[in-house]
């Protein structure tokens, strides 16, 4: 799970997190961030105007302790962290550029820090490791909520890649290594009631449900807990599972396709686009098109909606595309 949470912070942009975070402590404090000039902080815009008094400055590591330090869903260290961070943007309390570098190395997950130097900081000298990353993740997914986001969206594609034994495949899962993230996938689910703001999507081929011995079948204390207990011929999208295949069968029907088609030249007409409304006919196609191809029903259908797509029939009356 370690390595499940690094990646996702590795792909947050944290200090404009943080940055987003300082605007509001601004704004709370009666004040706007765009009257801040660039390359300056908040406190050198007080000290101009000659407010940067030690009640300011008090108020500030107020509302920095208000937002992060008690905040129960941020871990302890994290919180901290994020405080003193978000301090050096508003330029109090001041962190120097070694301290800055060491505290992000440290959310970053640096091995090679000496954990004891953070105890100046004001933070436990702790690694994150695979049982605090859960609580590392729940933390991340708080500060983008802070910084004025809706949440925190994790999207994992292709996990089919676990039970892909072919020569072709770059990467090898043991039996060990692919339990070990099966455990990781069932230890968020079971943690997933104390996560707010945060979802978490994971796609993969129906090869991974009908492999027995190396699929999710093969795992009972994750499968029991994703498995869809009533099988129903109609979609039920608050399932755990959802067969995107079906879905597409029963949601994008002909009349489906022709009302987005619709609705997407109406939405264009404005900017002069020549469009044309697909009728039934070349709706069907596009469905049949979809099956064999690697292309979305979407994307076929904004396309040729939009004069992308050049189509003609075959001898078996199928469309044929090309864009």
């Amino acid at each position: 799970f370690r390595e499940f949470y690094l990646q996702i912070f590795d792909q947050v942009d944290i200090m404009h997190l943080l940055g987003c975070c300082s605007e509001r402590i601004v704004e709370a404090m009666g004040f706007s961030s765009k009257d801040i000039e660039e390359g300056s902080t908040f406190l050198d815009h007080l000290a101009i105007q000659g407010l940067a008094d030690g009640l300011t400055r008090r108020e500030i590591r107020n509302q920095l302790k208000q937002m992060f330090l008690d905040n129960r869903r941020m871990d302890n260290n994290f919180s901290l962290a994020c405080s003193l961070l978000c301090g050096s943007l508003l330029g109090h309390p001041v962190l120097e550029e070694a301290n800055k570098d060491l505290v992000l190395a440290w959310m970053h997950g640096d091995k090679k820090i000496r954990m004891t130097s953070l105890r100046p900081l004001g933070m436990a000298p702790s690694k994150i490791t695979k049982y605090s990353a859960r609580t590392m993740l729940r933390s991340l997914s708080e500060l983008v909520h802070l910084a004025g986001f809706s949440g925190l969206v994790v999207l994992v594609d292709d996990l089919d890649v676990l039970v892909d034994g072919s020569g072709m495949n770059p990467f090898h899962y043991t039996k060990m290594k692919r339990e070990d993230t099966y455990e990781s996938i069932r230890q968020l689910i079971d943690d997933i009631d104390t996560f707010g703001h945060f979802l978490v999507v994971y796609a993969f081929g129906r090869e991974l449900l009908d492999n027995e011995n190396a699929g999710l079948k093969s795992y009972q204390a994750l499968w029991m807990r994703i498995q869809n207990e009533v099988v129903s011929q109609r979609i039920n999208k608050f399932s755990d599972i959802i067969d995107l295949d079906a879905v597409a069968q029963q949601v994008y029907t002909p009349q489906m396709l022709i009302q987005m088609s619709t609705k997407l030249a109406q939405i264009v007409q404005h900017i002069n686009v020549e469009t044309t409304v697909l009728d039934e006919q070349t709706a069907k196609s596009l469905i049949l098109q979809a099956k064999l191809g690697g292309a979305s029903l979407p994307r076929l259908v904004n396309q040729a909606t939009l004069g992308l797509l050049g189509g003609v029939q075959d001898e078996e009356g199928q469309y044929e595309l090309g864009v």
